[in-house]
């Protein structure tokens, strides 16, 4: 049995179709599995990649976090994501960006449900004082080209206290834990993805 068969899947056209005109998610990628998404992402583009390509993954096997800490990434519980980008900056000011991805996805989880968010820098976002996101934004020098940024997401969404391990389990939540219910993961991702289209042109796109 596949990690997620039986569970809500994420649909890369119907994600795509609600996205039409945005620069963050002008093709969108779901695969079932992979090691890391921020390392699968460079494997999915074409030589010359688009800004703006988003590969979610069901189930991340090797999810990595800040400073090469493990990403707990129980399978179709979450969203793990990476974004492709060739943000108009120099690539010694890339701080910005995971300053502008933590910021995009905590306003995206405030809005859509109404929970009260704080982001602990430099890259964790947390309710209640227990981590529900992370970020990790890497940039890759290009020779004639501008540079590519790679920001990785994954969100907590829908799993139990059960679902993290003992030893996170006082320091972990979820959007479903803090809300007491279920969360739709296509419907929430489709709310993320035009925050950070939105918050992105308004920062980085020339």
């Amino acid at each position: 049995m596949s990690p997620v068969e039986g569970l809500d899947r994420l649909v890369a056209a119907e994600l795509q179709a609600n996205l039409s005109g945005a620069i963050i998610g002008r093709k969108i990628i779901v695969l079932e599995q992979t090691g890391s998404t921020n390392d699968a992402i460079l494997r999915s583009a074409t030589p010359t990649p688009k800004e703006g390509l988003v590969l979610f993954a069901e189930h991340q096997t090797a999810g990595r976090g800040q400073r090469g800490n493990r990403w707990e990434s129980a399978a179709g519980k979450g969203l793990w994501l990476s974004i492709l980008l060739r943000p108009k900056i120099d690539i010694t000011n890339s701080p910005r960006l995971t300053v502008w991805a933590a910021e995009a996805v905590s306003e995206a989880i405030r809005h859509e449900f109404s929970l009260e968010t704080t982001i602990k820098l430099p890259n964790d976002i947390q309710i209640d004082g227990r981590k529900v996101a992370g970020v990790l934004v890497e940039m890759r020098a290009q020779e004639k080209a501008p540079h590519l940024a790679i920001a990785g997401i994954g969100i907590n969404v829908n799993q139990s206290l059960e679902d993290f391990p003992a030893a996170l389990q006082g320091r972990a939540i979820s959007l479903a834990m803090a809300l007491g219910q279920q969360v739709d993961r296509q419907r929430f991702a489709v709310a993320l993805l035009r925050n950070l289209d939105r918050t992105y042109r308004e920062s980085f796109a020339s």
